[in-house]
């Protein structure tokens, strides 16, 4: 990859120069260019000057900046902006250490992986990630990228930085008139079966996180190429229309659940009591290892040991 741009940290007195890079990319997310119906032509976005009519070519445009105030548009060139008193142009200076849930995830935007641009730099570079890890902590500061300057949050990830880039708190809108001013009250018991649902959820696959809808649209494009009709994979089809009875629905939610990973369907389902259930079905559970495990000691005892100690090994990896 490519470093997008230069610039150093600093942390105190320690200086590190760091290489940022994009750590997403655009140009695989689906994409569309306009077309005219009638004969499939292309449609364009022409640069067109408002005062003369006429399209301008890319040395002849420029940047200029609308006041709140008025229609002025002032013109600003590379030497008024490289003028600007911005210590951030070519310094990302940390102004405070926080907890990484105290981040809006609203003000989150564009990723970048910060390597090191220096031999000098990679032992503090090391100091700062892992001063950060063992202190459960994250830095924020400001950075000016492309011209403009932005907040930035700083935060170690798979042995380096990573730096994420923060719109301003102005930024986010307010929430006023998105709920109602009265809101439905819910009973303990439907909560606790919302509990129970969101128990049975397994962990995400990589098939969950697989952009189908991508696959999709190129399968619908190469079948009009090959004046075909497009193959799709069946699917479940999901309920429509309104659910009017919520327990019922959390319940068959549960019971589905529990089908799609082969569990016994007719195990409680929490309807009453999400943690109450859960508790009665792990000492059932518990109960039943209990006495496989004696029975199995007193047919092959050999095969247990084995077993004990995959299972240990297992649980070691796990807690470490």
């Amino acid at each position: 990859m490519r470093p997008t741009a230069k610039f150093s940290i600093s942390f105190g007195l320690v200086t590190i120069p760091v290489a940022a890079y994009n750590a997403t990319d655009s140009s695989t997310s689906v994409s569309f260019v306009r077309i005219h119906t009638a004969d499939g032509g292309r449609v364009r976005n022409q640069p067109v000057c408002s005062l003369e009519g006429v399209e301008i070519p890319p040395d002849e445009i420029g940047r200029g900046y609308k006041p709140d105030d008025g229609d002025t548009v002032v013109p600003l060139s590379d030497d008024d902006l490289d003028a600007l008193p911005l210590p951030t142009a070519k310094t990302l200076t940390i102004l405070a250490f926080v907890a990484g849930g105290d981040i809006d995830p609203l003000q989150m935007g564009k990723g970048y992986y910060l390597g090191i641009d220096s031999p000098a730099a990679a032992k503090p570079y090391v100091l700062l990630r892992e001063a950060m890890e063992r202190h459960q902590r994250v830095g924020l500061g400001k950075i000016a990228l492309h011209g403009r300057e932005t907040l930035a949050m700083i935060r170690p990830m798979e042995g380096a930085l990573v730096m994420q880039v923060l719109l301003w708190p102005h930024q986010i809108r307010p929430m006023d008139g998105v709920l109602p001013e009265r809101q439905p009250e819910v009973a303990p018991a439907e909560v606790a079966a919302a509990e129970t649902l969101m128990d049975s959820f397994g962990e995400l696959s990589e098939d969950d996180v697989h952009d189908h809808y991508r696959e999709a649209l190129e399968e619908i494009v190469a079948a009009k190429l090959a004046h075909r009709e497009p193959e799709f994979p069946a699917g479940e089809e999901q309920p429509a229309g309104q659910v009017m009875d919520l327990m019922a629905a959390l319940q068959d939610s549960v019971r589905a659940a529990k089908k799609s990973r082969g569990e016994d369907e007719g195990a409680p389902d929490g309807g009453g009591s999400g943690r109450t259930t859960k508790k009665s079905a792990a000492k059932k559970t518990a109960a039943t290892k209990s006495a496989t495990t004696k029975t199995a000691a007193k047919k092959t005892p050999a095969k247990k040991t084995a077993a004990a100690k995959k299972t240990a090994g297992r649980g070691g990896r796990r807690a470490g």
